[in-house]
Parts: structure tokens; C-alpha cells; sequence
């Protein structure tokens, strides 16, 4: 089957998991939309992207069925096109989806918000980042080289899904940031094609904050500050608006393919700056940057995850599927 996959173009270089009609059924548990129901027009073949071809596309990617309500939230972004995901996907400069997740259902999926946020090993993180992609390539018909002309590509693409550590962090979740109310669960998305980690170069928020701008943070990135960092910042008086209003009066203008930023070179716009309280212990800083941006009028666009009806069953059938690793 795998073979037959991959020889037909339907799989992304992993094994994939048969989408027999088991399986698909058992994946549209989690939603209450119909299988029928179009959620987007996906480019760059204006693939129709109903709820059954979103499970399928689930199911061999080795999601769970309680990831279908994020799948189907990041599709409904990609189909605003303040993401300028009809740029991005099939663009030269490699861009990659990258899915940030708040509220309950982040315990609720066992997403990861601490140490490896971005590694491998979390199925919901993995296989919610994995199925996008096939969602993209097998509904949207953006494959490598004849439509996603991406140069070098983007290991981004396999997977760049991470929750906000809102227990951890001294300010106020993202979802609040973007004029959401605490209790509703949302995916919010951009699409960068840069990730840098570094060590700050101090351990107070001068020396936090000299770093972001040193690392080339653009009006269109996620920065991603461990707890401990945040809570030097909020500490010393910083909220995330005075964290970006610091990058943003002493970066300069990023220079890219010869040209400078063109939007607001003197001072940075920061509504699309992210910044976001997530990893584990440590002393490494995290961003993910959109080279160029502003060029496309793109933006941040958040979503809220809608749940099923039957939402807490379907957690507690999957409730104990996480990895216990032995100590030694």
C-alpha cells in the first residue's frame, strides 16, 4: 500500500497510514460538520477540501481523531488570505506553515509546550503539522516541483506545530493578545521560512532584549522565549508589547535579496510580532522569522477550534496514548 502510495505522488516520503473506511469513520468523530462539508478552496488546483478528504488526509499522517478540530481551524486560516497562503505554499522562498495552539485543548491532546516543543515524539504536535501537509499537497495539488517551487525547501513542512506554555508564562496567553475570550481554544498561523535558536547575551532583560534584535527579528515572527526569560522580562516591568516596541525601535531594517524591508523601515509595525512563552529549562532563545516581510501584506490570522459535542468522550478514549520513557 505504502509503495502503491508513494508511486501514485499521495505521500510525503514517510510511511503513511492506510486510510481504509475504518479508519476515516473513527477520524470523523471528531468534528459534528458533515463529511460533505467544504471548509476551504485549496490552491494551487482549487482542491475542495470537504471534511472526509481532510480525515483521509489525517488518518495517514497518524493523527487522532481528536486532532480533526485544529486541522479543520488551520484549513479555515489558510482559506483567509490575510495568511498569503497563495503565496506561500508554492513559492521559490520555501515558506512552511507554522501552527501555534492556546487554550484547553492543548492538555485536552497533550500537545507539547515545554523541552522539544519542535522535535519529534509528541504525536499531536507530529502528526497535526504532517497532516497539514498532506491536507496541502493532496487536496491543494501543491507538489514539489511541478507547483511548490520551493528552492531549497523547508524541513518545516513535515511539521512546525507548538502550544503556548500559558501555565508557565507571566503574561497573557496569544489568544487573549488576539481579542479572543479565555475559554475558547484557538490555532493561530503565519508562515516563516527562517528558524534561529541562540543564547542570549545576558541573563537580565537588556541583554534578552539586545539579543532579539541582534537575531534579525522581522515584523513577521515568532519569538519564542522560554519561562524562565519571560519571567526576567515581566520581572523587570516588560509586557509583550513593551518586548516589541524594544525590538522595534532598535532593529534595523532587514536586507533581503539586495533590497531593504520596504514597510516602515524607520519603525517596525509590531501587530504581527509574536511572542511566545514556550520550551523547557535552559538558555536558548527560538525564532521563527518570515524573510521578506510585509512584501506580500500578509498577517498572523487566528482561528477558534470549534469542539464536537462528544468532545470529553473522545478525549478520555485517547486520554492515555503519551509516551512514558524509562528513567535510567
Amino acid at each position: 500500500m505504502n509503495q502503491f502510495f508513494y508511486r501514485k505522488g499521495w505521500g510525503d516520503g514517510l510511511p503513511v497510514i492506510p486510510p481504509t473506511a475504518e479508519a476515516v469513520a473513527e477520524m470523523l468523530k471528531g468534528t459534528d460538520l458533515p463529511p460533505d462539508h467544504i471548509v476551504a478552496t485549496i490552491i494551487p488546483r482549487k482542491g475542495k477540501a470537504t471534511i472526509e478528504k481532510i480525515a483521509i488526509n489525517a488518518v495517514m499522517a497518524g493523527a487522532l481523531p481528536t486532532h480533526m478540530p485544529v486541522l479543520i481551524a488551520t484549513v479555515e486560516a489558510f482559506a483567509d488570505p490575510k495568511t498569503r497562503f497563495d503565496t506561500f505554499e508554492v513559492s521559490t522562498g520555501s515558506w512552511a506553515p507554522s501552527i501555534t495552539i492556546n487554550g484547553n485543548i492543548r492538555r485536552d491532546i497533550h500537545i507539547n509546550c515545554s523541552s522539544g516543543s519542535l522535535s519529534p515524539g509528541n504525536i499531536a504536535n507530529s502528526a497535526i503539522g504532517r497532516a497539514v501537509g498532506l491536507i496541502v499537497k493532496n487536496i491543494g495539488g501543491a507538489r514539489k516541483a511541478v507547483e511548490d517551487m520551493g528552492v531549497i525547501g523547508n524541513p518545516g513542512k513535515y511539521s512546525l506545530v507548538i502550544g503556548e506554555d500559558e501555565e508557565a508564562s507571566p503574561w497573557e496567553p496569544l489568544s487573549l493578545e488576539r481579542g479572543f475570550p479565555k475559554e475558547d481554544n484557538t490555532v493561530t498561523v503565519f508562515f516563516p521560512n527562517t528558524f534561529i535558536q541562540t543564547v542570549p547575551g545576558g541573563t537580565d532583560a537588556k541583554g534578552i532584549l539586545d539579543t532579539l534584535v541582534t537575531m534579525g527579528t522581522t515584523s513577521m515572527s515568532s519569538v519564542i522565549l522560554i519561562p524562565s526569560w519571560a519571567k526576567v522580562l515581566a520581572g523587570e516591568g516588560y509586557t509583550k508589547q513593551d518586548v516589541k516596541d524594544y525590538v522595534a525601535e532598535h532593529r534595523k531594517p532587514a536586507v533581503i535579496a539586495g533590497f531593504e524591508e520596504i514597510t516602515n523601515p524607520a519603525k517596525m509595525d509590531t501587530e504581527n510580532l509574536m511572542i511566545l512563552v514556550a520550551g523547557g529549562p535552559g538558555s536558548f532563545i527560538g525564532l521563527l522569522r518570515s524573510v521578506g516581510p510585509g512584501f506580500f501584506n500578509n498577517a498572523l490570522v487566528t482561528k477558534k477550534i470549534t469542539l464536537p459535542r462528544n468532545w470529553d468522550k473522545l478525549v478520555a478514549k485517547y486520554s492515555n496514548l503519551k509516551p512514558i520513557y524509562e528513567r535510567y
